[in-house]
């Protein structure tokens, strides 16, 4: 006799808590691919458990629902992505603390280290003759994502 709970278990629908993988393309307004999946001939597919916090909020909320092998194209406004871009975030310090070998520049990219051994991307958002201001928001916030999304499996 089957029970409930192995019905939805074997179920082919995507719901908080399945274990899941997914092929994905993401675009900015612009249509510049920011990310993906497949790279030339292969594909490194995305797993992650639905509901758990492992991806941007958006992205967890819309493959709820959706059938293996079914595609989907979703948009992310900044609220359920990276946020919005927070002026607070950005960091002046002094162009002798930055450690390059050549001169920083406006969009240059950096990866600064925490006392607990995390690393994270921050952009060189202005430079003057003796201050860098770095900008330590995700690169990401601010931006509206668009995602191509075909749901592979469902463990």
């Amino acid at each position: 006799m089957r029970t409930k709970e192995s019905e939805n278990k074997n179920s082919n629908i995507v719901k908080k808590g399945d274990k899941i993988k997914v092929d994905y393309e993401g675009k900015l307004d612009s249509g510049e691919i920011f990310d993906t999946s497949k790279h030339g001939e292969h594909s490194h597919p995305l797993e992650f458990e639905v509901g758990s916090g492992l991806v941007i909020k958006g992205f967890d909320e819309s493959v709820i629902g959706m059938k293996v092998g079914e595609e989907k194209d979703i948009t992310i406004k900044p609220e359920e992505a990276y946020g919005f871009h927070n002026e607070s975030l950005l960091r002046k310090i002094p162009k002798a603390q930055i450690p390059l070998k050549e001169e920083p520049k406006i969009g240059m990219m950096l990866i600064l280290g925490t006392p607990d051994g995390q690393k994270f991307p921050v952009r060189i958002a202005e430079v003057t003759s003796d201050e860098v201001t770095l900008d330590l928001n995700h690169p990401l916030a601010g931006k509206t994502l668009h995602f191509k999304i075909k749901l592979l499996e469902i463990n």
